[in-house]
Order: C-alpha cells, then structure tokens, then sequence
C-alpha cells in the first residue's frame, strides 16, 4: 500500500459526492476531513455541482502540492479549466467557451491519451537534454577558468 502525506490509500473504493453535499464537504468545519479522505482514495467523483464548486475542489486539490488536470466541455466548466494547472476543452455540443478557456483543445475525449502519453514522454526528453547541457556547459566554463589559471600562474 501506498503511504502519503494524507494516510493510507484506500484501493478499490471511490468517493461519489453531489453538490449539496460538496457545499458541506467544504465548509470550513468540514474541509480538512474532506480532504483527508478524498486524498486517500483513487477517485473521487462530483456530479450535479456549479462552476464555483468546481474550482473549489479544484483549488482545494492544488493546495495539497499535487498538479490538477481539468478536463470541461462545456461553459460551466471554465472556471475549473483556468484554475487547474493545465487545462483541457473539448469543443462539442455545448460551444467552445471551454474550448477557448484551455491550454490544450481537442474536438473529442480520446485524443487525450496522446497528449499525456506522447506528449508528456517528449517533454521528459527535451527537459533530460536540457538538465545536461546545463551540466556540460558548466563543466566546460569551469574548464577554462581552470586552465586560464593555470597559464597566469595562479595570480587570479
């Protein structure tokens, strides 16, 4: 099992809250036991909530130090789409405000896995060769200082 800041992880269980409920969940009284759980189990799944509880939870979410991904169709869903750290609109049936909203745009829900899958591998490999560029080129400034040192006898 998976130890975290937050507890144990609860496998195999998923947490189903509507928006009433999500209007208690994070109260100021509630917000911590909230959290507490939602943080210990794989998903967690809001349904019937407005724009303003979306970016609630999804702020909620940030301030735990984890990257948030939201994903919206529709207008109601720009609110969440900006907060997140990225954010993905689908342009569809409800218009293209969130569309608009995001960082990333796709005409349908499966075109998502390339952009984590594909995408995401490219960026670990540009950032890899850019991590050790960094290193060479120290390696080769420091070089030269060294041997320029070396010709003046040290005198600096």
């Amino acid at each position: 099992s998976t130890q975290s800041t937050w507890g144990k992880c609860i496998r195999g269980h998923c947490l189903i809250v509507t928006g009433q409920t999500l209007s208690i969940a994070t109260s100021p009284a509630c917000r911590e036991k909230f959290m507490d759980t939602a943080m210990r189990v794989p998903s967690v799944i809001c349904c019937r909530v407005t724009p303003g509880q979306k970016r609630e939870i999804t702020r909620l979410v940030k301030e735990t130090g984890r990257k948030t991904l939201s994903i919206g169709d529709g207008g109601n869903d720009v609110a969440m789409i900006q907060e997140a750290h990225v954010g993905v609109g689908i342009s569809g049936k409800e218009g293209l405000q969130a569309a608009r909203a995001a960082d990333f745009s796709f005409a349908k829900f499966k075109f998502l896995q390339p952009l984590l899958l594909v995408h995401g591998h490219y960026s670990y490999q540009r950032t890899c060769y850019i991590v050790q560029y960094c290193y060479y080129k120290s390696i080769l400034l420091s070089f030269c200082q060294i041997i320029f040192n070396f010709y003046t006898l040290y005198s600096g």
